[in-house]
């Protein structure tokens, strides 16, 4: 391991552009493309990290334009300066517009802790804190038809994925989304379900949602966020309502936030997305969730291999993460990258990195 100090010689941000199979729908709307950034930081000696900023406009309304408008801003000021340091340079990144793009304060963060960890020769997921390597992913099935619906949870069996993660609220409402319950439940019948709403359900919506599920016999392993991310009240109800666990995932994109989820009781899980507002908020979000007794969850937006590499080493160093919905490499058309985690069905593996999250551009 070195032990001069890390100083950043360049910084550089430019759009990374991926097709998708189809387009990939939410609640909010769908993408057909992944708007994304790769941001390049280069240190003294050599090494260079990479990093990704994923703007989803659907989810909270961020654009590809937006991030390289804050990451071009940081290149006068971050050059010479030392990565050791990071959550210092992380701070003065949020004060300088970080805060109003989180994706782009993610992929920032990201590649100064590839450079570090590459650098230092130290895997990620062991900069993480080294808990664990491994981690189960589910696969979506977004908005659509029942019969698209069907055919969504065919393949995931199919690729020997056993949760299945399920896009509601969309246009059709209650109706809609129980046809496709059924259709998905038909198929996939012990196939556990994650039903996200990104807060696109009214308090009434939910309701018969509830309802209908109880009448087809479904029982979700979880509700995430059906529910306006203010709506706390409407939350804790809904957990008591259903009796089913509940996670908050717009609803949390700071320690404050988690904070008074906690002292609501208006979830029981928390959703952490490195993308909502970078990694140094992601730590403090977890070192609530732990003190608080509130369970844990890993997601992201339509990310490539890069991001989702880091938010695996993420959650499996950090130990502790009963869900995870890393699957958005699969809904690409083409991967830019070499390297990444190492998927066998849902089983998902960071052992074989040597250092920082082990992927580069093709």
């Amino acid at each position: 391991m070195t032990t001069d100090h890390p100083i950043i010689r360049a910084f550089d941000s430019a759009p990374l552009d991926i097709p998708l199979h189809a387009p990939f729908g939410i609640s909010g709307g769908a993408q057909a493309v992944a708007n994304n950034v790769l941001v390049t930081l280069e240190l003294e000696g050599g090494a260079v990290g990479y990093g990704e900023a994923a703007p989803l406009p659907p989810y909270n309304g961020e654009t590809q334009a937006a991030a390289l408008a804050v990451l071009a801003n940081a290149r006068d000021w971050l050059v010479g300066r030392d990565v050791a340091d990071w959550r210092t340079l992380a701070a003065e990144f949020r004060a300088r517009g970080g805060t109003g793009c989180g994706s782009a304060q993610c992929g920032f963060e990201i590649a100064m802790l590839d450079a570090l960890n590459r650098r230092d020769g130290v895997p990620m997921w062991k900069f993480f804190g080294g808990a664990g390597t491994e981690l189960e992913t589910d696969m979506t099935v977004t908005t659509g038809s029942p019969a698209e619906a069907a055919a969504a949870a065919r393949d995931i069996r199919a690729r020997r994925i056993r949760q299945i993660k399920v896009k509601v609220g969309g246009a059709g409402g209650p109706t809609h989304d129980l046809a496709r319950l059924a259709a998905i439940h038909e198929v996939a019948p012990d196939s556990p379900l994650i039903l996200d709403g990104n807060a696109g359900l009214s308090r009434a919506g939910a309701s018969a949602l509830v309802r209908g599920l109880r009448e087809l016999g479904i029982t979700p392993a979880l509700l995430e966020q059906w529910l306006a991310k203010d709506d706390r009240d409407g939350m804790r109800a809904l957990a008591e309502e259903s009796g089913w666990l509940v996670a908050a995932d717009e609803s949390v994109c700071s320690a404050k936030d988690a904070e008074q989820v906690a002292r609501e009781r208006a979830a029981q899980v928390i959703n952490i997305k490195l993308m909502k507002a970078g990694i140094a908020v992601a730590l403090d979000i977890v070192d609530v969730a732990r003190r608080t007794g509130l369970g844990l969850m890993i997601g992201g937006n339509v990310e490539s291999m890069l991001a989702m590499t880091v938010s695996a080493c993420f959650a499996a160093g950090q130990g502790g993460f009963s869900f995870a919905d890393l699957d958005t490499p699969l809904f690409l058309a083409t991967n830019p990258f070499s390297g990444g985690y190492a998927l066998d069905g849902g089983m998902i593996s960071v052992a074989h990195i040597g250092a920082g999250h082990g992927v580069v551009p093709r």
